[in-house]
């Protein structure tokens, strides 16, 4: 599960275009995805997580973004399996 957060630069002051642009790659790529206010939640193997990160990057400058710096938060269990319900309803239940 990853946390991505991804700003272009010298973009111009509205950015909605680019972050939907990278919201496609991602569901195009199969992962699992939440956009919330400041990002979007990832679910899927890290192979191809990081591959559509990188592919949300190239996308961006195609478009004409000559900068872009994102933040990256991710987790990873072995011991069991965990999807993004299965974090947010853990904590809703100790509300």
């Amino acid at each position: 599960i990853a946390d991505l957060c991804v700003v272009p630069l010298g973009a111009g002051v509205s950015l909605g275009a680019y972050i939907a642009e990278c919201e496609k790659i991602l569901a195009k790529a199969g992962l699992k995805i939440r956009l919330h206010g400041y990002g979007t939640n990832i679910e899927g193997d890290w192979d191809s997580v990081m591959q559509a990160i990188k592919e949300c990057h190239q996308r961006l400058h195609d478009m004409g973004v000559p900068r872009i710096t994102s933040t990256l938060r991710f987790g990873t269990r072995v011991d069991r399996d965990q999807t993004l319900e299965d974090k947010i309803r853990s904590v809703e239940e100790k509300l």
